[in-house]
């Protein structure tokens, strides 16, 4: 059975200024999740499925156009009032519920293994075979989940720090926690986060963290729906709580509901959390295309 893709396309982009997954960086106009698509049919794919808002559903649609009939897809609204009944949101939220409540819009769609990620983010071509061949083996199955764990070193901005879920693997294999850690950038030829004291502390290079490539079973939709309603027994009052998807499978983890294999990428992360980020992501995409790892156009 052929895994779906699960693009996550709602955020605003607040810090960059606009609606940068729309925003084409490529030599042709392409958008970073351009990229993610294609990468993800040629390992094996047969889906996709964009989770985006209905405040820009309309230029969604011009934009997928480009796919022509090369691409099976659908779309799947994140509104703020996709809560389940009995709650209220808060006075003063203008955001939805972060990116496990995306996820969870995507259950009516979604029968199948599939893979979840940023849309704003470039995960290089090997981070989807090895996603992919996982979700493909028998190794997938109920409770049995996957992650492509970056190197830390593989990660980092040259605009500035950034933040990272710092992630603990027992074995070498499996997912025991994640901690996110911020500022981290590299000093003097050392990767360096700041802890909550306010310290420097070091991390090797090759520290697995979390970029937001998740690879899940159908049965994650109904573990989520439970950890919602724990989760807005507690925040339903905050406007700015945000149900992460570090935060449902820590959860799951740390209960032994589930497993989640790390599955190690050599590939170099990149992406657009601020426009003085752009030149250099145009760069980038400019030189895969010119070395052959793209074609000049992608659709």
């Amino acid at each position: 059975m052929q895994p779906t893709l699960l693009l996550m396309a709602a955020g605003m982009g607040s810090r960059y200024g606009g609606l940068k997954q729309l925003d084409g960086a490529g030599p042709h106009g392409e958008v970073i999740m351009d990229y993610s698509v294609y990468d993800a049919l040629r390992a094996g794919f047969g889906k996709v499925v964009f989770v985006i808002r209905r405040s820009f559903e309309k230029e969604f649609a011009v934009f997928a156009r480009r796919f022509g009939g090369a691409v099976r897809y659908d779309t799947v609204l994140q509104e703020i009032e996709n809560i389940p009944a009995g709650y209220s949101c808060p006075a003063g939220r203008t955001r939805p519920w972060g990116t496990n409540h995306a996820v969870m819009m995507a259950a009516p769609v979604i029968h199948e293994p599939f893979a979840v990620l940023n849309a704003d983010d470039y995960y290089g071509v090997d981070s989807f075979r090895i996603l992919a061949a996982y979700l493909q083996s028998p190794a997938a199955g109920q409770n049995s989940y996957c992650m492509v764990g970056f190197q830390v070193g593989n990660t980092l901005s040259d605009t500035g720090g950034v933040s990272r879920g710092v992630c603990r693997v027992d074995d070498g294999e499996y997912l025991s926690g994640i901690v996110e850690r911020h500022h981290i950038r590299r000093v003097n030829g050392h990767i360096r986060y700041i802890d909550d004291g306010g310290h420097p502390v070091t991390l090797p290079g090759n520290t697995p963290v979390s970029m937001n490539m998740w690879g899940f079973t159908p049965d994650y939709f109904t573990h989520s729906e439970r950890l919602f309603h724990l989760f807005l027994e507690e925040n339903s009052r905050n406007p700015e709580a945000e149900f992460y998807i570090p935060y449902a499978v820590n959860e799951l983890v740390q209960s032994r509901t589930a497993t989640v294999r790390v599955l190690p990428t050599p590939s170099q992360w990149f992406g657009v959390t601020y426009r003085e980020d752009r030149p250099a992501v145009v760069r980038r995409l400019a030189q895969l295309h010119a070395s052959g790892v793209y074609p000049e156009r992608l659709f």
